[in-house]
């Protein structure tokens, strides 16, 4: 897990590199971090959770301008988009494939008793602490519905 720290030495790099993409891109990361801090009246650094919750949101965002300017045809700035989201996941914790992330799925089912789909909330509320910043909330629904159906 990266701190913020981390990327600002990342982002002095990119800038003795001349690699604009990456200053711009580590600029807006550091600038939510550093929005973070001021909305929860700190001047210290986020936690880990914190770190993690804030590059997910600007990765997440970043995926969905990307296939937005893909629905509109505009690749090219949908490339853009897909590059930004590769410099942010770097420092993003690995992502789960589809083995782990059913395996905590149906851990969670069985934890919670869950029988049908009536039960998708709890068992999302089980799930999504456990794969916070690892897998997309739409993935993680998408399997639960799955199990919950089947």
């Amino acid at each position: 897990m990266a701190s913020s720290e981390q990327i600002e030495t990342d982002l002095r790099t990119a800038m003795k590199a001349r690699d604009p993409e990456t200053v711009a891109t580590l600029r807006m990361v550091l600038a939510a971090i550093k929005n973070a801090r001021v909305s929860a009246g700190r001047s210290g650094d986020v936690s880990d959770a914190e770190m993690t919750d804030i590059l997910a949101k600007q990765g997440k965002q970043r995926s969905e301008a990307a296939a937005a300017y893909r629905d509109g045809g505009r690749d090219e700035l949908a490339d853009k988009e897909e590059r930004e989201l590769a410099i942010i996941q770097r420092y993003l914790p690995a992502a789960l494939d589809d083995d782990e992330l059913a395996a905590i799925v149906d851990q969670a089912v069985a934890e919670t008793g869950a029988s049908g789909p009536g039960d998708l909330g709890a068992v999302m509320s089980a799930v999504m602490p456990k794969v916070k910043g690892r897998a997309d909330g739409k993935r993680v629904n998408a399997m639960v519905r799955a199990r919950l159906q089947g």
